[in-house]
C-alpha cells in the first residue's frame, strides 16, 4: 500500500508562530498519527511578511545583508534574497514593516516613511542586472511611496523629515527612476485613492485617526495627480498596496503580479501538491478575508485543483469553511485568553494535536496509490 502523501504549507500565526514553526508543528502531528507518511513542508508567503524566508528556503536563495532604516528612520540591517537565476527579492516588511513598531498610534502616520525600502531596493538594483521582486505586504507606511522614491533619487518636494506625503508639494516627474526590472508582488487590488484607496482602507490599521485619514486622502489625491502626469497609474488595481507604494512603483515602469502565485511557482509549491493525498494550510484566523487573496486560500485552490483533500487549521475559524477548503478546524482545545492562545509553545502544541486528530480521522482513507 502506498504511503500517505501530505503537503504542509502554513502561513505565519501573527504574534505567535512563524511559517516554518507552524509547518513543523503540523508535520510532527501528521507523523504522530501516521509514522510512515511522506510529509513535505513548504514555506508560504504571498509577497508580504515571510516572502524572503520562503524563497530562501524554497528556491535556494542566498541572503544578502543591507543597510537601511525602519519606517520611523531608525537604522537597521535587513536582508534581501539573491536567487540562483540572478533574481533579487526585496520584502517591504523587513524594513518598513508594521510588526517592527512597538506602538501603533496616531503618532505614526505623520512620521512613517518608505525610505528604508528605497535604500534596500537601491542596493539590490545596483548589485545585479536581473529582475528584482518587491513584496509589498505588511508595511507601516501611508506615504504613497514618496520616501522610497526620494531614496532612489526622485525630486519629491515637501517635508524633509518623517512622511513626505504629509506635506507633499510637488514632484519632478523627469527624476523618477527607471524600474522596468522591478516586479511588484501583491494580491491587494485597491486603487490609490477613494473610498477603497490606500488612506481610507489601510490608514486606520496603521494608527491614523479619522481626521488624519482625511488629511492623507487629500494629500494622496495631489500625489496621484503628480504620478498620473508621468504615467496613469492611480486607478490601477494594486496602486493602493502598502500605503500607495504600488502606485509609485508602477509609475516608474514596474509591473505587478499576484504575490501568492509567484512565490508558489518559485518555491515549488505549485508542483508539490500534484499527487498529494492531503494538503494542510492555515494561519491565525481563517475567515471571510481569507478568500480575498490570502496565502492559505491560494494553497487551498492549488490542492483542490490537484484533487487532494484540503484542510485548514487556525487559531479561530469562521464557519462554514470558506471555499475551496474541504474542512477547517480551530486548534485550541479549551477557552484561553488571547495572550495564552498566542503563546508560541501553546500554539505549536495545539497545532500538532489537531493535525494528529485530522490524520487519525482520515486513517481509513487509502492513499491515492492504493485506490
Amino acid at each position: 500500500m502506498s504511503r500517505l502523501r501530505v503537503v504542509v504549507a502554513m502561513d505565519s500565526f501573527k504574534g505567535s508562530l512563524a511559517s516554518d514553526s507552524a509547518g513543523e508543528a503540523v508535520r510532527l502531528g501528521v507523523l504522530d498519527a501516521a509514522p510512515d507518511a511522506e510529509v513535505l513542508v513548504l514555506p508560504l508567503a504571498d509577497g508580504g511578511e515571510g516572502t524572503v524566508e520562503a524563497l530562501t528556503r524554497g528556491a535556494g536563495g542566498r541572503a544578502v545583508g543591507t543597510d537601511a532604516v525602519d519606517a520611523l528612520g531608525r537604522p537597521l540591517r535587513a536582508a534581501y534574497v539573491a536567487l540562483p537565476d540572478g533574481t533579487a527579492v526585496v520584502e517591504a516588511a523587513r524594513t518598513i514593516g508594521l510588526e517592527r513598531l512597538t506602538v501603533v498610534d496616531d503618532s505614526v502616520p505623520p512620521r512613517a516613511s518608505s525610505t528604508g525600502l528605497g535604500l534596500q531596493l537601491r542596493q539590490a538594483l545596483a548589485a545585479g542586472s536581473g529582475p528584482v521582486l518587491v513584496g509589498l505586504g505588511g508595511s507601516a507606511t501611508t506615504d504613497g511611496g514618496t520616501g522610497m522614491l526620494r531614496a532612489l533619487g526622485a525630486d519629491v518636494r515637501g517635508g524633509e523629515e518623517g512622511n513626505p506625503l504629509w506635506s507633499f508639494a510637488s514632484l519632478d516627474a523627469a527624476t523618477l527612476p527607471d524600474m522596468a526590472r522591478v516586479v511588484v508582488l501583491s494580491d491587494v487590488t485597491n486603487p490609490l485613492t477613494g473610498e477603497v484607496g490606500a488612506a481610507r482602507v489601510f490608514g486606520p490599521q496603521k494608527g491614523a485617526t479619522a481626521e488624519q485619514v482625511e488629511h492623507l486622502e487629500a494629500q494622496m489625491l495631489r500625489w496621484a495627480a503628480a504620478l498620473d502626469a508621468a504615467r496613469p497609474v492611480s486607478a490601477l488595481p494594486g496602486a493602493g498596496a502598502a500605503g500607495g507604494l504600488g502606485a509609485a512603483l508602477l509609475a516608474c515602469g514596474a509591473r505587478l503580479v499576484g504575490g501568492f502565485e509567484e512565490v508558489a511557482r518559485r518555491s515549488g509549491l505549485a508542483e508539490a501538491v500534484v499527487g498529494a493525498d492531503l494538503v494542510v494550510t492555515g494561519e491565525g484566523s481563517l475567515d471571510h478575508q481569507t478568500a480575498m487573496g490570502k496565502g492559505p486560500a491560494g494553497v487551498a485552490r492549488l490542492g483542490h485543483d490537484a484533487g487532494a483533500l484540503v484542510v485548514g487549521l487556525a487559531g479561530r475559524v469562521d464557519r462554514p469553511a470558506p471555499a475551496p477548503f474541504d474542512a477547517v478546524f480551530a486548534i485550541h482545545g479549551e477557552p484561553r485568553s488571547l495572550a495564552a492562545a498566542l503563546d508560541p509553545a501553546t500554539a505549536a502544541a495545539e497545532l500538532r494535536a489537531t493535525a494528529h486528530e485530522v490524520v487519525a480521522l482520515l486513517g481509513h482513507r487509502a492513499p491515492r496509490g492504493a485506490r
